[in-house]
Parts: structure tokens; C-alpha cells; sequence
């Protein structure tokens, strides 16, 4: 074009012939070129800045398509697609148009080259049919700084492979699973931040029946844990003097007899109860005979009674009722023959002395809610508890106490709640009930126990088998206590492969109390805002992330030790010690969710070997749950996250 133009005007030079004429047709060209060269580059300017745009966005959903087998034909196709839906050929007046998406590196980056050519509208009366464009490109993943919290679920069923059987030989368990994906997920996160200034950080809750935060407690404030607290228990007694309470009666024996129809009938039921006499008084039958029973209760004030029996007279009564017959349409006055036998005898009552040595006399345990002073034992210093029996550490003892040596592993108890089947959370309010304080993320104890939490003492934890206030039988609860907890730090490769590896089994599945203190230890705005807060050396913002992963639905018990004392007797979450037990844990699990949403964390929510259910769908971010059936799926969803966590930028 520039050539035919100074050809032009070169002709135009030579003609001496001074004619205003050609003069004028001359600027006529060049202005006619300039104009014409003017509207055509503005076109192709904005077809060349369409297509580099196309092409960025391209290779941004070629690089976050990137899976474990790297640029495979699944993102090579995501890359494409998103070209040719970013890129209009007719809009932009662009034909023959190309494109190509590229990886050296396996996926780590993934580079592009556009082109494409615009029709002139103007200069092709100089000979300038098309203008070339082409653009460039390149996406690599890149991270900024991310705190990432982890509540991991370590229940017993983490033992089962990923379909839920006990693993044969050759086949792995699902917290087997569980440590490669991690693993796998640290090592792509560190990928992405090599060679910057960017801040990771990593807090772990592993969970099940309770959490470990018992040592991040003492250290933040040992005041935070109660020195004085009631525990389901049991207690070596040494039974006082007897005291006489008179004498008991009471009746044993009933037999009601068979009823015999009689020959008076009546037309309706209505008169024949009219007519019907009332029962004879128990009268003696024949005479009383000595008898000898003995049995004890504890009563509800914990004192033994025990009530003798000695002697035993035969009683009989005649009782009436009405009766129908349908082959004649009437009722009768129908009577039997009642029995009993009436027992009496003597009663005693007798006080408890709680022995304190092993070595003082005893006569057997009591069962019922004891109040520890647990101010060494919070601070992990061994305490020695009077409460074991010689029969149940070797069943060839006799019977006798037994002081056991107790070490606080850390698990916790929480503080004090309300037994309420609906909670709810907004931005205005928080989580309501308020009076649910173990649900409050944000608040620190203050000098109220109720505000504090508690050591979980499972050498100490008893039911009682009978259910009431005091009783002489009970059994140990099922209790579990997961590896501790960890606040958000910078981790190695080593430090993070050795958190992976003790990850240890056991337990129910209590979602709420690890989602509860996923969410302490993740906000900006609670007891440990001096953690979370922290800002990183380079200056930049920091995105949050909370990623939960269980193995099953929500599975509590009412004789588990847990988080929450032992429902049977505590009711802390429900009224009566049973009634909508996980339906109440259930609502609590979903409030959290929304709490910890409502502070800006991302909330990544992972099934493993189990469905992705309604409540966990629910629980987590837009866009941010995964379902996994199997080790290789479970990978495939730690690395979506972790190329969630990843920025991906545009690199040229």
C-alpha cells in the first residue's frame, strides 16, 4: 500500500506542466489513503485486541482444566472451546482464523498462538485486500498468599477402603487415602508458589467424637479451661451404720386369673357397668408363712436402702366386668379371681463414705455425676484417680480398688449449650439460640465457667445402666481422642508429610464439633485473631480457605463420651437424652456452616466414599463440593481445590 502511493506521488513529481488539476487529484489520493487506512486499521486494531483477549482467556481455561495427567485432550478442548466462544469471526469481519494451545512443561503453563486475517474495506482500491493479526499468549498458575484450614474427619470408618469393606489384601484404607491427597495437594500448592515471596499457611482439625485443642487452650490462656467440673462417674464407697426406717409392705405374685361369664345380661353396655358391683377388698387366703428376700436400691439422695422381707400372706380378691356376645347381641357381668401375695418386712437406710485409699475398707462402686478438681490435669500433669477395679484390669482379680495413672491427651469438652432442635445464623445476629455459648466462634471465656471449656477425662467417664441419679452398675463409654490440632504456620514438605502420616482412626462422626473449631481457628475476629490476623512479609491480601472432608453422615451416640459430655445423662443437646439426637447435631453442623461462610472463608466440603448428601451440598461455597468414591477421585478433588487456591494469571 505505502509503495503504490509513492509511486503515485512520484509520477505526479515529474509532471511540470503546472496544472492545478493534478495538484488537487494528488491531495485527493493521499487524503483518500490516509481516511481509508485510518478506518481499516482501526478495524483490524480491534479485531487484533478481540482476538488477543480470546486467546487469554483460552489459555486460562486450558491451564485450570490441568488435571493429574497434565494437558491431555480434555483441556486442550476446554482451551478451544473457550477460544471459539470468546472469538466471533463474523463480529470482528475476521476470516481464516487459528488457533493452538501448547504445553512444554506438562501443564504447568500453557501457551497460545491466535491469527486470523481482516478484509479492507477502503484500501483495497490500492491493492490492500487483507490485513494480518495475530496474538500470543500464556497462563501459568500462580499463588497468592492463602491460609487453608483443614477439618479432616478420622472416625472409625476411615479404616474401611473407599466402598466401605474392611481392605483386603493389596487394597488401601480411606485415611490411607486421605494422607497421599493431602500430600499430593501440598506438593501442587507448592509447585504453584516456587520461586515468589508468597505466604502459605496450613491448620489442621482432625475430628470425631471430640477435637485435640486442649494444648492451643493452655497455651493461648490456661484460664480458657475450668479447674473444677462434673463428670459422669462412679465412685469406691464404704456403706455408714444402718438407720431404720420402720416397716415396708409391698406386693408380688399378681395373677389376675381367667374371667367366667355369668348367667346376668343386659341389653347395652351402658347398664350392665351400671349394674356392675365394685371389686371385693383383698382378703387373706389361707395363712402367712415366713419369708425371706433382700434387695438395695441407691436412692436418688445416694444413700443405700435396703429392704428385708419376712413374711408372705396369700391374698384373693373377686373382680367384674362386662363382657359381649354376639351370638345373642348381649352383655354379661363376667368375674374372676384375683391373687397376690403381700410381703413385709423392715427398711434401712445407709450413707456413703467415698474411700480415698485403695488400701481403706470398701463395699463396691457407686455410680453418678461427680464434680473433679481437674486444675492439674488440665495442664497435662499426671493425676492419679481412684476409680479403677482390680476385676476389670485382670479378670482374675477379686474385686477391689485400683488407683489409675491419668495423663490429659487434650481432647476437650465444650462449654455450655442449650438442648434446642433449630439453630439459625445471620449476618445481623450470628448463630441463634445466643445462649448456645459453645456455637459462639468469635467470644473468649470470660470469668464464668459456663464460658469455659472442659478436659475430656475418659479414665473417669461412666453411664450408669439403670439411668437414674445414682446407680450401682454401669458401663465405660465408647471415647475417642484424634491427633491434636494444629493453628494456621508455614509447613515444610517434611512437617506437612508428618502431620499427614499420624493422622489416626476411632470414633463417631460428629460434624459439628470439628467444623466449630475449624471455624475458631480460621477466623479473623475470635481468640486466636493474633494467629489468623498475622500479615504476611510481601504486603499481600490473603484469601481464606476451610477445606472439610468426611467419610460419612452425621453418626452420634447417647452412651459416646464426647465433646458433650454423655448425652444419656448430660442432655446438652437434647432434652431427654436420646430424642433427635443427630437431628439436633445436625442443625448446629449446618448454622457453622453458614457462620464461617458469612466471614469470607471459602468453604470447600469433600464425600468421600459416600454421597455428596443434601446437608453437605448445602454446607459448602458456591461451586465448592466434591463427592469421591474411590482414592483416585479423592485426589482428583484436593487438586481442583488446590488449583482453586492457585491464582491463575496471564503470564504474556
Amino acid at each position: 500500500m505505502i509503495q503504490r502511493a509513492r509511486t503515485i506521488l512520484r509520477d505526479l513529481g515529474r509532471d511540470s506542466g503546472g496544472n492545478v488539476l493534478p495538484l488537487a487529484a494528488t491531495g485527493i489520493l493521499v487524503m483518500a489513503a490516509l481516511v481509508g487506512g485510518g478506518v481499516d486499521m482501526s478495524r483490524a486494531y480491534k479485531a487484533q485486541n478481540r482476538l488477543q483477549s480470546a486467546c487469554d482467556a483460552a489459555v486460562l481455561a486450558g491451564r485450570k482444566a490441568v488435571a493429574e495427567d497434565g494437558f491431555d485432550d480434555v483441556a486442550e478442548g476446554e482451551a478451544n472451546a473457550y477460544f471459539a466462544a470468546n472469538f466471533d469471526e463474523a463480529a470482528q469481519e475476521v476470516f481464516d482464523t487459528a488457533f493452538e494451545a501448547t504445553s512444554d512443561d506438562d501443564g504447568a503453563s500453557v501457551d497460545g498462538v491466535a491469527s486470523g486475517e481482516v478484509r479492507s474495506i477502503v484500501m483495497s482500491i490500492f491493492g490492500v485486500d487483507r490485513i494480518a493479526i495475530a496474538a500470543n499468549c500464556s497462563a501459568a498458575m500462580g499463588m497468592g498468599n492463602a491460609d487453608i484450614m483443614m477439618v479432616l474427619d478420622t472416625t472409625g470408618s476411615m479404616e474401611w477402603n473407599a466402598d466401605g469393606d474392611d481392605p483386603s489384601a493389596g487394597e488401601t484404607s480411606r485415611i490411607e487415602d486421605l494422607r497421599v491427597a493431602m500430600k499430593n495437594f501440598y506438593d501442587t500448592v507448592a509447585e504453584s508458589a516456587s520461586g515468589s515471596n508468597t505466604r502459605i499457611r496450613y491448620g489442621f482439625v482432625p475430628y470425631s467424637s471430640s477435637v485435640n485443642v486442649g494444648q492451643i487452650l493452655l497455651d493461648t490462656d490456661e484460664d480458657y479451661l475450668v479447674d473444677t467440673m462434673t463428670i459422669q462417674s462412679r465412685a469406691w464407697v464404704k456403706w455408714g451404720t444402718a438407720t431404720s426406717n420402720g416397716a415396708v409392705t409391698t406386693y408380688a405374685n399378681e395373677d389376675q386369673g381367667s374371667w367366667s361369664r355369668g348367667s346376668q345380661n343386659y341389653s347395652t353396655e351402658s347398664l350392665c357397668i351400671a349394674a356392675l358391683p365394685a371389686p371385693t377388698a383383698w382378703a387373706n387366703d389361707g395363712s402367712s408363712s415366713s419369708y425371706s428376700s433382700t434387695s438395695s436400691i441407691i436412692n436418688d439422695s445416694g444413700q443405700k436402702v435396703t429392704i428385708s422381707y419376712n413374711r408372705k400372706q396369700p391374698e384373693r380378691r373377686t373382680a367384674y366386668s362386662c363382657r359381649y356376645r354376639s351370638s345373642d347381641r348381649k352383655w354379661y357381668r363376667n368375674s374372676r379371681t384375683e391373687t397376690r401375695d403381700k410381703l413385709t418386712g423392715t427398711q434401712t437406710t445407709q450413707d456413703p463414705t467415698f474411700i480415698t485409699s485403695a488400701s481403706d475398707p470398701f463395699d463396691g462402686l457407686v455410680y453418678f455425676q461427680r464434680t473433679y478438681d481437674v486444675s492439674a490435669y488440665k495442664q497435662f500433669s499426671a493425676v492419679s484417680l481412684l476409680i479403677g477395679n482390680a476385676r476389670e484390669i485382670n479378670s482374675r482379680s477379686a474385686t477391689a480398688p485400683v488407683a489409675l495413672n491419668t495423663t490429659w491427651k487434650g481432647c476437650i469438652e465444650e462449654r455450655a449449650t442449650v438442648a434446642e432442635e433449630s439453630f439459625t445464623w445471620t449476618a445481623a445476629d450470628g448463630i441463634t439460640p445466643s445462649d448456645a455459648l459453645d456455637l459462639d466462634i468469635d467470644t473468649a471465656p470470660g470469668a464464668d465457667d459456663d464460658t469455659k471449656w472442659r478436659p475430656l477425662w475418659p479414665e473417669a467417664g461412666y453411664y450408669r445402666s439403670s439411668g437414674t441419679v445414682y446407680a450401682a452398675s454401669g458401663t465405660k463409654p465408647s471415647v475417642a481422642c484424634p491427633v491434636a490440632a494444629q493453628l494456621l504456620a508455614e509447613m515444610d514438605e517434611d512437617a506437612f508429610y508428618a502431620y499427614a502420616d499420624d493422622l489416626e482412626t476411632g470414633g463417631n462422626t460428629y460434624h459439628d464439633i470439628g467444623l466449630l473449631w475449624g471455624a475458631r481457628f480460621s477466623s479473623p475476629d475470635g481468640p486466636w485473631a493474633s494467629n489468623v490476623g498475622v500479615d504476611p512479609a510481601n504486603g499481600g491480601s490473603v484469601s481464606r480457605h476451610l477445606i472439610f472432608m468426611t467419610d460419612g453422615e452425621l453418626n452420634t451416640t447417647t452412651t459416646t463420651y464426647s465433646s458433650y459430655g454423655i448425652e444419656r445423662h448430660d442432655r446438652r443437646v437434647t432434652s431427654d437424652g436420646s430424642t433427635n439426637q443427630d437431628a439436633n447435631h445436625r442443625s448446629r453442623f449446618l448454622a457453622i456452616c453458614e457462620a464461617i461462610k458469612g466471614k469470607g472463608i471459602r468453604l470447600w466440603v469433600i464425600a468421600f466414599g459416600t454421597g455428596l448428601s443434601t446437608d453437605l451440598e448445602t454446607c459448602a461455597s458456591a461451586g465448592s463440593s466434591f463427592a469421591a468414591s474411590s482414592a483416585a477421585e479423592l485426589n482428583s478433588a484436593f487438586q481442583s481445590i488446590a488449583t482453586e487456591v492457585g491464582e491463575l494469571r496471564v503470564v504474556q
